[in-house]
């Protein structure tokens, strides 16, 4: 028999559906198997959703975006801006996608980038990430200069990690934007942010 004749494999198979409430926005979303946490928003993103401040005219960006929670809430949030969501999983972007028009979040896109690669020369005025624990010290290097040269004036870069990260956040931030906020500790997950100076 045929694997994808295998009645679990065929379960498996099947798309996800998944729908929540982030900080006072409903939103649905379809995920499968082999994405970032496809069952259930995961806590780091919730964090991060509650403690971020969107105003309605604000760029946005999501950079690892998995199937699109924290993008699509943004763009929610922010319907006379424009929000890009960015992930280098093509899966992940075309369940992101999919899930953009479900929402009909008219205002966002979804592109495949290997961090900010697929950008021009776009400004926004937030950045937001869940960074992945094991992204490494490099591209953690490339994703904070990349945000800052991608930031409008004013604008601000704020990012989830597990609470390990904190320290190395704490010192590269400062190292990159001259300044580092912590803005919220749980118990696994710290949200912290760098704004770029006016």
């Amino acid at each position: 028999m045929c694997p994808s004749q295998i009645p679990e494999a065929i379960k498996i198979r099947k798309p996800l559906k998944l729908s929540a409430e982030l900080n006072n926005i409903k939103l649905n979303f379809e995920t499968s198997f082999g994405v970032f946490s496809p069952k259930e928003i995961d806590d780091g993103t919730r964090l991060i959703l509650n403690h971020l401040q969107v105003e309605p005219d604000f760029d946005c960006l999501d950079l690892g975006c998995g199937y699109g929670p924290i993008g699509l809430w943004m763009a929610k949030k922010a319907p006379k801006g424009k929000t890009i969501l960015l992930d280098k999983d093509f899966v992940a972007i075309q369940h992101a996608r999919d899930n953009i028009r479900l929402n009909q979040a008219t205002n966002a896109e979804a592109r495949l980038s290997n961090g900010f690669s697929e950008l021009k020369e776009e400004k926004f005025d937030l950045i937001v990430s869940n960074i992945p624990a094991k992204v490494g010290n490099e591209m953690l290097y490339l994703f904070l200069y990349d945000a800052f040269y991608h930031l409008k004036p004013g604008g601000q870069f704020v990012v989830v990690t597990v609470n390990g990260l904190r320290k190395f956040c704490k010192r590269t931030f400062n190292e990159v934007f001259g300044n580092y906020q912590k803005i919220k500790q749980g118990q696994s997950y710290t949200v912290s942010s760098a704004h770029k100076s006016d």
